[in-house]
């Protein structure tokens, strides 16, 4: 197996070149202000201009490099094994809206790829949920009666056209493929044609209200005074008491780019078993690079995420024949207790405030449909899937079950952090390595460049002061209680924290 050229990042980043946008350093007034850029916000920022709007979007990093630009960019409505679950815990008639919107969703992007000839990677592809065990191909069987009852057209299928040996499949024909930076790219283009403002490295720390507007405060005393707010953030970066952090869950996943001198079948792919394996293709530069995905452990709370790789990268090497892995990544992903996204206002505080969250790995055609209907909910003061989506619902099952245990889970952690005596001896820390370590009788984070230069961080995070445990593949410090993430020198990465880690001397 060969070593990454550039480690940790996507190769839908490397085979980008977007233009910059600015830093906000003055005082703005628009009609919608959107919190996030990537595909959840951008899109939103479209439809909202094309309705006439004055939009602005700002974004704590730079557009499409958070969630958006780590994803494997499938564009489909098989959601792993969802809809026998929806049928069971929200009933047939939400069921099918929640088909019905992801395909919605689906249909906008082939629909604006055609008319505007977008060149965006855009293929179609079918999809298949395989299964590989008796117990596997048991869930199978009960996601296609899901299926026949909410008429999605599929194809139950023994054999896969990929070399893959399985006992089953469920097959769901013409959905699609895309490079989401590259769609992130024709929006921005797009919106500064229709005079949208664009800001990167613009962090927005909180919200007032005053005379109706809602104003956004910057990180650097500027602010935005707006009609209405999108948090289109990932994870929100306001609460406005919709207790977000008690309600959704962080989790971590891997992917492995490379190439094999056998052909590629077309088709992307997802298993029934756990460890997850999915796979896709994408075409750069003339050439076929095979994305083997999976592995996912909640945010901070996984073993040595090289581990985790190489899992994905054995994986690939009995696959496929001569398979050389050239590029490596992780992805953060939220899930809600529910398993449907939190889409609409913030809560019944924060009336012009709106949230998109908890995509559960599938925020292309989530994030899609999240800014379909919020853009609904902002221009027609109405969606139709406004009630399925609504992020203060609350299902007694599996919303109860999955609340205590993810907040039982939060403080084991907290405590543990706490008590946690197993600390590294910082002279032996090697160029390249991080660890905990003590620090003038405290706990603390170390990492020593490769120029032999130690950094210092208090490990605390600055959200709810959980501690946080580093990540030897990624080079970060990880929150296993809500999943924030912190460069070795302490910047935060991604929320919910806001503030960065603080350095030691």
């Amino acid at each position: 197996m060969s070593e990454m050229k550039q480690p940790l990042t996507s190769i839908w980043q490397l085979s980008s070149h977007d233009k910059p946008y600015p830093h906000l350093d003055y005082n703005i007034e628009v009609d919608i202000a959107i919190v996030g850029g990537g595909i959840t916000g951008l899109t939103s920022a479209y439809l909202l201009a094309e309705a006439g709007k004055q939009v602005a979007v700002l974004d704590a990093t730079s557009f499409g490099r958070g969630t958006t630009g780590h994803s494997t960019a499938k564009l489909t409505v098989q959601h792993d094994f969802i809809y026998d679950e929806l049928l069971s815990h929200v009933g047939k008639e939400k069921a099918q809206q929640y088909y019905q919107s992801q395909n919605d969703a689906l249909a906008y992007v082939r629909k604006l790829v055609k008319d505007k000839q977008l060149e965006c990677g855009f293929s179609d592809e079918d999809t298949y949920l395989y299964a590989t065990t008796h117990h596997g191909e048991h869930r199978l069987k009960r996601e296609k009666k899901a299926y026949e009852q909410l008429d999605i057209p599929h194809e139950w299928v023994t054999e896969l056209p990929i070399n893959l040996t399985i006992r089953a499949a469920l097959k769901i024909p013409n959905q699609a493929q895309f490079h989401p930076l590259a769609y992130v790219s024709f929006l921005c283009d797009e919106l500064n044609k229709k005079g949208a403002q664009l800001f990167e490295h613009t962090v927005c720390q909180k919200v007032t209200h005053d005379n109706g507007s809602v104003i956004i405060h910057t990180k650097d005393g500027h602010t935005v005074t707006a009609k209405k707010v999108i948090a289109a953030t990932h994870f929100p970066f306001i609460d406005g008491g919709g207790l977000y952090m008690t309600r959704l869950k962080a989790d971590r996943s891997y992917v492995v780019a490379g190439t094999t001198n056998e052909p590629w079948a077309g088709g992307m792919y997802l298993s029934a078993e756990q460890p997850k394996r999915s796979l896709r293709s994408v075409e750069l530069h003339g050439k076929t690079y095979i994305l083997v995905g999976g592995d996912h452990h909640k945010a901070g709370q996984g073993m040595d995420a090289r581990n985790h790789y190489d899992a994905l990268r054995t994986f690939a090497d009995e696959q496929f024949s001569h398979f050389t892995a050239e590029q490596e990544w992780s992805a953060q992903d939220l899930t809600t207790l529910d398993n449907i996204p939190y889409i609409g206002q913030l809560s019944s505080l924060q009336k012009n405030v709106f949230v998109a969250t908890g995509y559960r790995k599938w925020g292309m055609t989530g994030g899609i449909c999240a800014a379909q209907v919020l853009t609904d909910l902002i221009v027609d003061g109405n969606s139709l899937y406004s009630d399925l989506y609504k992020p203060m619902r609350f299902h007694s099952d599996p919303s109860i079950k999955h609340f205590l245990t993810e907040n039982a889970d939060v403080a084991k952690h907290l405590i543990q952090g706490k008590v946690q005596n197993d600390y590294e001896n910082i002279a032996e820390l090697e160029n390249g390595q991080g660890a905990v370590v003590k620090h003038d009788g405290k706990r603390a984070g170390a990492f020593k460049d490769e120029r032999g230069d130690l950094h210092l961080v208090d490990t605390t995070c600055t959200h709810m002061g959980c501690e946080c445990n580093w990540n030897h593949a990624d080079l970060t410090w990880d929150c296993p209680c809500h999943g924030s993430r912190f460069s070795y020198k302490g910047e935060v990465i991604e929320g919910p924290a806001k503030e960065p880690l603080k350095k030691l001397d």
